[in-house]
């Protein structure tokens, strides 16, 4: 049972994993015992990443790469490839998220939002697929979302761009499942990183903050997710253990998806 969820041999693309989610995942990854291999828009990132990686005891290697940016993914592929070897698991991990009422958003932020959360794990995707078709093997994990289900007030772009991801999980694994690739999505529900934190302080009246009280009430396990959550699932999703699962969105949000929330 532990030789069909081990990772070792394999070779792990998880972009935009200086931190956050996606380092979580390339962690998880590693102590699975695959080779890390990530990318951020900048070098200050990839160095703090990589700095984070080694205080964990894990050999990982960062490039500089814009995931919107098809001809530069395509020669940092191609630099993988020959420096580190063939990518087994892709992760489309690096996103954004604009938060705007829908008649206050301005249609180029409208797009980048859908340019980095929809048309760039597509791009990233086309860059990988060739080889992992040769290989005869391979594993595409979308970062998708709640709100590929869901929409709520603000998030026009980032909802409309998520859904979409969710239909080109589905699509990949229609069009490559044959080539023994698969293709799935993991769908994190309020994860408590330190980008949330102001949304779950204490208020000085010693209550929840609105906001916190809002996705505890809404969620069964009455409690926010951890990143770490997200690490098994992942390590499912990348290892042999999911061979036959392919298309599919897995939601790891304490319940919230199936439920309609409590009586007031």
């Amino acid at each position: 049972m532990e030789n069909i969820f081990s990772l070792k041999g394999k070779i792990a693309l998880v972009t935009g994993a200086s931190y956050g989610i996606g380092f979580e995942i390339a962690k998880a990854y590693a102590n699975a015992g695959a080779a890390i291999v990530f990318n951020d828009i900048s070098q200050d990132l990839v160095d703090k990443g990589l700095e984070a990686y080694h205080a964990y005891g894990i050999k990982a290697n960062g490039y500089v790469c814009d995931v919107t940016d098809e001809t530069a993914i395509q020669s940092m592929v191609a630099q993988i490839e020959k420096e580190i070897g063939i990518i087994d698991i892709l992760v489309n991990n690096a996103g954004i998220i604009k938060r705007s009422p829908m008649l206050d958003m301005p249609a180029d932020e409208f797009r980048k939002v859908i340019d980095i959360d929809l048309n760039a794990p597509f791009i990233v995707s086309k860059a990988v697929l060739p080889s992992m078709m040769k290989k005869g093997h391979g594993k595409i994990i979308n970062i998708c979302s709640m709100m590929s289900e869901l929409g709520r007030e603000t998030v026009s772009a980032y909802a409309a761009a998520k859904g979409g991801l969710k239909m080109l999980t589905k699509n990949i694994a229609a069009e490559f499942g044959s080539a023994n690739i698969q293709c799935n999505g993991i769908g994190p529900g309020y994860i408590a990183t330190p980008q949330t934190a102001p949304l779950r302080e204490i208020q000085a009246d010693g209550s929840r903050h609105p906001f916190d009280q809002f996705i505890i009430a809404k969620t069964p396990a009455a409690r926010w997710g951890n990143p770490e959550d997200l690490a098994g699932p992942a390590v499912f999703l990348a290892s042999d253990a999911s061979n036959f699962v392919n298309g599919h969105i897995l939601y790891v949000d304490g319940g919230i998806l199936a439920y309609i929330g409590k009586q007031p």
